[in-house]
C-alpha cells in the first residue's frame, strides 16, 4: 500500500504506511489474533528512517490509522480505527487484523487529522 500523508497533533506533517498479508488461516494461538479465519493482517508503521534501526526517524505524529474495507462479492463492509502512536516505527509496527471473509476486498486506509487517503484491492483467500 502506498503511504498515507497526514497532519497529526497539531502541524505535524506524518505518513503511515502499511503492508500485510491475507490468509484463509486459523492463526495459532501466538499471532495477534488467534483463530482468526479469511483475513488480511496489516502491519502499519509511522514514518521514514532512511538507515533504519541505526537513525531517528521522521514523518512521525500520533494519529489514528481508519481502515475501511468492502468485500466485493459479498457486499459486506465495516470500519476499523487503532491509535498509532509515532513510537509505531519500521522497527515496532502495529499488527491490525481486518476480518473480511473469503474474496476480493478493498481497503482504504486514512487518518482521524487531514490525510490523503489510499485504497487497494486484495484477495483474501
Amino acid at each position: 500500500m502506498a503511504p498515507v500523508w497526514t497532519l497529526g497533533n497539531g502541524i505535524c506533517a506524518g505518513m503511515l504506511s502499511a503492508s500485510g498479508n491475507a490468509f484463509d488461516g486459523p492463526l495459532w494461538e501466538y499471532s495477534s489474533a488467534p483463530g482468526a479465519v479469511h483475513s488480511v493482517e496489516l502491519r502499519i508503521s509511522q514514518g521514514f528512517s532512511p538507515l533504519g534501526e541505526w537513525a531517528s526517524t521522521t514523518l512521525a505524529c500520533d494519529v489514528t490509522a481508519i481502515i475501511d474495507w468492502q468485500n466485493l462479492d459479498t457486499g459486506q463492509s465495516g470500519t476499523i480505527s487503532r491509535y498509532v502512536p509515532a513510537a509505531n516505527t519500521s522497527t515496532h509496527p502495529m499488527y491490525v487484523n481486518v476480518d473480511t471473509g473469503p474474496g476480493p476486498v478493498r481497503l482504504t486506509m486514512r487518518t482521524d487529522h487531514p490525510s490523503i487517503p489510499v485504497t487497494t484491492d486484495v484477495i483474501v483467500p
